[in-house]
């Protein structure tokens, strides 16, 4: 018992480290948001309320991409989940635990909940994957909320990949230009059966992946041009 006290202890520690070290990073960088009208989760003076949908590879960005006011987010049961909802709660985010395999339906009442009157931001490629892959908790979470879905895309000029396989997560280098996108909002139809809940699934999943396309070509085209404006030195 004492042994995983400490452990707790120490994970607390290094969540702590992590969190200022990636607000230092942040400081670095240059931002760069692309946001159609009132899509923006950092802008408090958005009328409604969305389901923001993050891949699990890009977390950190948008986390640490502007200050949280009006956000809540969905977190593993699991131990790994602790240390994860201390973190985001340290940055203003409301964590709320419960898991798509484990305890699903009941996080989703408690997170409509508590998260009343802030946007939700969901993984919706886990927990276990594949990455970047639409399940259907997001869709099924709009149909019953009537919020709708915001898809989202970050990517950056030059980056760090950690981890491995579907879980690797992406890192800007310091002084790097990142970018941070967000879609139309996806009305999803109330009450769909299973049917039409896999039909919107893929309807989501067509607009993340083309947002992320075009996120990814902004970064490229940034580091092209710097390839460019340094050679001419």
């Amino acid at each position: 018992m004492r042994l995983r006290l400490r452990n707790k202890f120490i994970l607390r520690v290094l969540a702590a480290a992590a969190i200022w070290t990636f607000r230092l990073l942040f400081l670095t960088l240059r931002r760069r948001f692309h946001t159609p009208a009132g899509t923006n989760p950092y802008d408090i003076t958005v009328v409604d309320r969305f389901i923001y949908c993050v891949w699990h590879d890009q977390l950190v960005i948008p986390i640490f991409g502007g200050k949280h006011r009006l956000t809540a987010a969905l977190v593993s049961n699991n131990r790994d989940g602790s240390v994860v909802a201390t973190s985001l709660n340290s940055v203003g985010i409301v964590a709320i635990r419960g898991s798509s395999s484990q305890g699903g339906a009941q996080a989703m009442r408690q997170l409509l909940r508590e998260a009343e009157g802030k946007h939700i931001v969901i993984t919706p490629d886990g927990p276990r994957g594949p990455r970047r892959e639409l399940q259907t908790g997001a869709v099924y979470l709009a149909s019953r909320s009537g919020r709708s879905i915001v898809p989202t895309a970050f990517s950056c000029e030059w980056c760090w990949r950690f981890g491995q396989g579907w879980t690797d997560l992406l890192v800007p280098i310091p002084f790097s230009k990142v970018y941070l996108l967000t879609g139309d909002p996806i009305q999803i139809p109330p009450d769909i059966k299973r049917e039409e809940l896999i039909e919107q699934t893929a309807r989501v999943q067509a607009a993340m992946d083309a947002l992320n396309a075009r996120a990814d070509q902004l970064a490229s085209r940034s580091k092209d041009k710097n390839k460019v404006e340094t050679a001419g030195l």
